[in-house]
């Protein structure tokens, strides 16, 4: 699917929802978290994204937390999602679930 029929679909979901510009690649699909739908990114393309424009890896991760996935832009901010991989060698990043709330554990 590209991205124009992603662009469509998210649209039909919920036509105030926000696009990550630049990132179009990470698009995965969207979620709905206390009745708002919003676009779904994958943390980790959207880095690699970053990198491929000529950012070393460790200031795309912190161009990419500060700028892209912590800036809220409204009600249809876009969610970034880092995902289980059965072959990741190595744990997920501890400072990626710095924000959740210990209340829903």
């Amino acid at each position: 699917m590209d991205f124009n029929e992603k662009r469509s679909i998210l649209a039909w979901v919920n036509e105030e929802a926000l696009l990550a510009t630049g990132f179009e690649d990470a698009l995965i699909g969207y979620v709905s978290i206390f009745n708002k739908t919003v676009a779904l990114y994958e943390s980790e393309k959207c880095v690699q994204i970053l990198v491929g424009q000529g950012m070393s890896e460790e200031e795309a991760e912190n161009y990419f937390e500060f700028n892209v996935q912590g800036a809220w832009v409204g009600d249809g901010t876009p969610a970034f999602a880092v995902l289980f991989r059965p072959s990741q060698p190595e744990a997920p990043r501890v400072d990626a679930c710095e924000n959740r709330n210990p209340g829903l554990d």
